[in-house]
């Protein structure tokens, strides 16, 4: 079974940056599509931003966009989640998704991933 790895959260001041990675010893990425998720407490889980399986297609919720970029390397079997200009609301633990149903492009609902990871905690304050 798939299993995902996140890491690279961390504690970072407002309009900071981390990138986070998204990893599947064992298994290649490269016929799925990739999401990026995030819980806050208290919170739903929300769609932060995904990947095709191709790469040429990715989404981003509004809150982020112009602020964090995906991207994947498939020779690496890693997708990322560059994420700048960090606010205290980005704040949440934040998960990738894989989905292996996807054709083409790709989607940021979490009922339509598969496979999760275990999270990896990022904290924006000062």
């Amino acid at each position: 079974q798939l299993q995902l790895v996140e890491s690279g959260g961390g504690l970072v001041q407002p309009g900071g940056s981390l990138r986070l990675s998204c990893a599947a010893p064992g298994f290649t990425l490269d016929y799925y599509a990739i999401g990026w998720f995030r819980q806050a407490p208290g919170k739903e889980r929300e769609g932060v931003s995904c990947i095709s399986s191709s790469g040429g297609s990715t989404k981003y919720a509004d809150s982020v966009k112009g602020r964090f970029t995906i991207s994947r390397d498939n020779a690496k079997n890693t997708v990322y989640l560059q994420m700048n200009s960090l606010k205290p609301e980005d704040t949440a633990v934040y998960y990738c998704a894989a989905d292996g149903l996807a054709i083409h492009g790709c989607s940021t609902s979490p009922r339509d991933f598969g496979s999760w990871g275990q999270g990896t905690q990022v904290t924006v304050s000062s």
